[in-house]
C-alpha cells in the first residue's frame, strides 16, 4: 500500500552536497527519503533532520554500484508518493587513465550513470502521478570540457547533462521537470578541500559550499530553471569553456592537474 505522504528522494545524502540538500528540504518542511552506502552516519542524520524540522525520514544504505541492491530499492521506493527526485550520488578521482584499476573505472560509470538512469526510470510513473513533480540530477561544470587525468569522470558527467536535457525536452508537456545542475568545486571533505586549495584563479574564486550550492539548486528547480550552474565565477566559466579553445583549455587543465597529482602524493 503506498503512503499518502510525498517524499523527497535524494541520493548520496549522508555528506557533502547531498547532506546540504537533505537540509534544505527538511528546512521547508519536506519528508525524505535518504539514500547512501552502509556506515556512513546515515541514522545520526536522520535523527537530527527529524528533531530539528520535525519531518518525515526513511532512510536506505546500500551499494547503487550492485544492480541487485539498486532494483531492490526501486522496488521498495514504490511505496511511496515521490515529487521530487535529487540524484546526487556520483564518484570520482585524479589518477592517470593507465593507473586505474578496472573496478575503479566501473564504479564511476555504474554510479555516475547508471544507477541515475534506472532510479529515474523506475521512479518516474510515480512521478507522472504528481500534480507537479521535479528530477534534479547533478552533473558537474566537467560536463563541458575533457579534462586529462580525470578521464572519466567529466565524461559520465557529459552524459548526465546530454541525458537530463533529452528528458526534459521528452517530458515538457507532462507535469514532471527535469534540471540538470552543474556545480564547481566544493569543499565536501578535507581531501577535496586539499585539492581544490592548490588551484588559483578563477577556480578558487568558484568555490561554494554544499549548503549555499543546494540552496541555489532548489530555488532554481522550483522555478523550473533548465540548466543550473550555482555562482556567478561559475556561470562565467562556463561561458569562456564555450569561447577559448579547445586545445588551450587542455593544456592548461593538464599543468593544473598535475599540481593536484602532486599533492594527493
Amino acid at each position: 500500500m503506498q503512503s499518502a505522504k510525498n517524499y523527497t528522494v535524494i541520493t548520496g545524502a549522508s555528506q557533502g552536497l547531498g547532506k546540504a540538500f537533505a537540509e534544505i528540504c527538511g528546512k521547508h518542511g519536506r519528508n525524505l527519503v535518504l539514500i547512501s552506502l552502509p556506515n556512513e552516519n546515515l541514522t545520526i542524520l536522520k535523527q537530527n533532520l527529524i528533531q530539528k524540522y520535525d519531518i518525515e525520514v526513511l532512510t536506505f544504505e546500500l551499494d547503487l554500484t550492485d544492480s541487485s541492491q539498486l532494483y531492490d530499492l526501486c522496488k521498495e521506493l514504490k511505496n511511496y508518493q515521490i515529487d521530487i527526485l535529487v540524484n546526487n550520488a556520483g564518484m570520482g578521482g585524479t589518477k592517470a587513465f593507465l593507473d586505474a584499476t578496472s573496478e575503479y573505472i566501473d564504479n564511476i560509470v555504474l554510479l555516475n550513470m547508471r544507477s541515475l538512469v534506472i532510479l529515474t526510470h523506475q521512479l518516474l510513473p510515480q512521478l507522472k502521478q504528481q500534480n507537479q513533480a521535479f528530477i534534479l540530477n547533478i552533473s558537474s561544470l566537467a560536463a563541458f570540457v575533457p579534462m586529462p587525468f580525470k578521464t572519466i569522470y567529466p565524461a559520465s558527467k557529459a552524459f548526465v547533462y546530454s541525458f537530463s536535457r533529452g528528458l526534459q525536452t521528452e517530458l515538457k508537456k507532462t507535469h514532471v521537470h527535469v534540471a540538470v545542475a552543474h556545480p564547481g568545486g566544493m569543499p565536501t571533505n578535507p581531501d577535496v578541500a586539499k585539492r581544490i586549495g592548490s588551484h588559483k584563479g578563477l577556480v578558487r574564486l568558484s568555490i561554494l559550499s554544499p549548503e549555499k550550492t543546494a540552496e541555489i539548486c532548489m530555488e532554481k528547480l522550483m522555478k523550473k530553471e533548465a540548466i543550473i550552474i550555482p555562482g556567478k565565477i561559475n556561470q562565467l566559466s562556463s561561458v569562456l569553456q564555450r569561447i577559448i579553445p579547445i586545445n588551450f583549455q587542455l593544456n592548461l587543465i593538464s599543468a593544473k592537474i598535475k599540481k593536484e597529482l602532486e599533492i594527493i602524493k
